[in-house]
């Protein structure tokens, strides 16, 4: 072989080396339901409208010079814009703008609050029943029953009476009486998880019990019970508002919607709007919170079909890509 074969047979061939980037992670589950969330306009508009009244419940002594439980007399029955009152006052000379931020705070307070408390205690009993099943099952399930069987608005009345009407009885009261429905769910939940095999997994490693509850299937039944504690903030409010009305619930010198409801009743003929701007408080918040509740549903649902507007929009920038 000459010199000149062995020194081309000798050079190796240098290979341009590229650069590789780096694999996009994909979005989690949190964030791709999120940005399902912000297509929704409903959901949008409730979320801002919930919004607006949370920063009004919390910025009360600023947005209003005010005091909701101060009577004058002389200043009573004002119409809307009179003296600085932007929406008048009633018959007591308070201001409607005043009392309808501070009773924000209360029937906000009482949504959320009853909305979390139910959420943990049928959770827990939820949980429970599911995974260990049997006689635990059964008690818990007939303890559903039962309270499902009385009338809540009636037990809550009666509790109330008996009691008082302070602000924490009633919260108690309405935590007590609405936490059957997300036991249910939770049971039902759990019924289904508990064959999985990654539950037989993580028991053959020797996982307790509740370590396969609260790190497994709660993390994978968190969905539906984050969409249930939503619609019943909503359901609070109303029950709130319901037991204002009759005289059981918030008590003065304290306000919400549905004392000023009771309280404007008396002079519907000579004011109606009165009542009017409670009642557009509580329909508009309960209706945000729906709205909220049924984006978040539709968010966190993995069989939620796309719509024919989005699958275009989606077929159009496939088609750009590949171009």
């Amino acid at each position: 072989m000459s010199e000149a074969n062995l020194q081309t047979s000798a050079v190796i061939p240098q290979v341009e080396v590229q650069s590789v980037k780096p694999l996009k992670r994909p979005p989690g589950p949190w964030r791709t339901a999120w940005s399902k969330f912000r297509r929704n306009p409903y959901a949008m508009s409730g979320l801002v409208i919930l919004s607006i009244f949370v920063f009004g419940a919390l910025f009360a002594p600023w947005l209003t010079k005010y005091d909701p439980a101060k009577i004058d007399l002389m200043f009573a029955n004002l119409k809307a814009g009179t003296d600085g009152h932007l929406l008048g006052t009633d018959e007591m000379g308070r201001d409607i703008f005043a009392r309808l931020l501070y009773s924000a705070r209360i029937s906000l307070t009482v949504g959320f609050s009853v909305a979390i408390g139910s959420v943990l205690i049928g959770t827990m009993v939820g949980a429970i029943s599911g995974f260990f099943g049997g006689f635990i099952d059964t008690c818990f399930m007939r303890l559903v029953d039962v309270m499902n069987s009385i009338p809540l608005l009636f037990l809550n009345i009666l509790v109330l009476a008996i009691f008082g009407t302070e602000f924490r009885y009633m919260i108690i009261v309405l935590i007590l009486t609405s936490w059957m429905s997300v036991a249910r769910l939770v049971r039902g939940t759990f019924l289904q998880l508990r064959e999985m095999q990654y539950v037989e997994a993580a028991r053959a490693i020797g996982v307790s019990n509740f370590g396969i509850i609260f790190r497994h299937l709660l993390r994978n039944s968190s969905f539906p019970i984050i969409v249930n504690a939503t619609l019943m903030v909503g359901a609070a409010i109303l029950s709130e508002s319901a037991l204002s009305y009759l005289g059981l619930g918030i008590q003065a010198p304290q306000t919400s919607w549905g004392l000023m409801l009771s309280n404007a009743q008396e002079f519907m003929l000579v004011d109606p709007l009165q009542a009017v701007y409670p009642g557009i408080c509580i329909l508009v918040v309960v209706l945000a919170v729906n709205f909220i509740g049924d984006g978040i549903q539709d968010s966190l649902n993995p069989r939620q079909k796309m719509s024919e507007r989005r699958l275009d929009r989606w077929r159009k920038s496939f088609l750009k890509s590949k171009i």
